[in-house]
């Protein structure tokens, strides 16, 4: 049974419905152990999270004043929560910035990668041909392109926002593809037997078995493409947490720095979760039986 079905379960008076259930008491009442279990293990998973994170903190605070690490090496925890509060401001108009070139940047490699995804899952000749280069271009250090960027679009927003297209968009294409690619040759030789076009085959078949495919690549493609943008901003750009985390250490102020970094994670976490939802919305069918294995969930069930 299902835990979301047990934690459900509301508390059962064993006398008076053991006759009208068919259940013994003793049946009963491991039912309502299980419910009981279930909710307990439902709202640890809701803690859990919040629980590794505030002892991860705690472990580096103790381990910073047990052996006097200087803060210019690695600065404290509170010493971090100390800057964030007196340069807030920045931090969050320079943070705003960042999310905003780099949720560009993802909407184009979302756009780009799925239908040059579709269009290489659904042709070996386009598989075949595009392949090579695809992989050639992504292994090239998005770092070096930086500087070539520059030279064709100055200093400022649009080398961020391509960075950030960039490093998302392989996964995005390569998942796709792969989705497309899954639908098994018999299934296609069916549809056509009864009359499906290609197109139809993709948009009715291959679309929805590429889903899930689809949907891994964003989780991955949201976190990288901040990478892409902090790696432009503290190249080329005149704002940015990238901009912010290279006039910091230029000042030796290692707190702000590490509160830039801190920023940036939060920022990938929440668009991680945002990502998740969407998933469990569109492909809960794909999905079942699974989310409480491997679902990902920061203070709720």
């Amino acid at each position: 049974m299902p835990d979301e079905v047990i934690s459900r379960a509301a508390p059962l008076p064993t006398d008076a419905v053991a006759g009208d259930s068919g259940l013994s008491p003793e049946g009963l009442r491991r039912l309502q152990a299980m419910a009981a279990a279930a909710r307990r293990r439902r709202r640890l998973q809701a803690v859990l999270p919040w629980l590794v994170i505030l002892g991860m903190f705690a472990v580096w605070e103790i381990g910073v004043k047990a052996f006097g690490v200087q803060e210019f090496v690695l600065p404290a925890p509170s010493s971090i929560a100390a800057s964030m509060v007196k340069w807030w401001q920045p931090l969050l108009d320079n943070s705003w910035q960042t999310l905003m070139t780099t949720l560009i940047g993802f909407g184009l490699a979302i756009v780009f990668g799925l239908l040059l995804g579709v269009a290489i899952g659904s042709s070996t000749l386009l598989y075949h041909g595009l392949y090579p280069l695809l992989i050639g271009f992504n292994s090239v250090p998005k770092v070096a392109v930086v500087p070539i960027l520059v030279i064709w679009f100055g200093i400022g927003t649009v080398p961020a926002v391509i960075t950030a297209f960039l490093i998302s968009f392989f996964p995005i294409v390569v998942n796709v593809a792969t989705g497309i690619a899954t639908v098994e040759p018999e299934l296609r030789d069916v549809l056509r037997a009864l009359g499906a076009r290609p197109l139809d085959i993709i948009r009715k078949v291959g679309l929805p078995r590429a889903m899930p495919y689809f949907f891994a690549s964003l989780k991955i493609s949201i976190t990288v493409a901040f990478v892409g943008s902090i790696i432009a901003e503290t190249v080329a750009a005149n704002k940015g947490i990238g901009h912010l985390m290279i006039l910091a250490s230029s000042r030796l102020d290692v707190p702000l720095v590490f509160a830039g970094l801190i920023v940036t994670a939060v920022l990938g976490v929440a668009m991680y979760m945002v990502a998740v939802a969407i998933e469990n919305r569109t492909t809960g069918w794909a999905m079942r039986g699974q989310n409480d294995h491997h679902g990902m969930t920061f203070g709720g069930g």
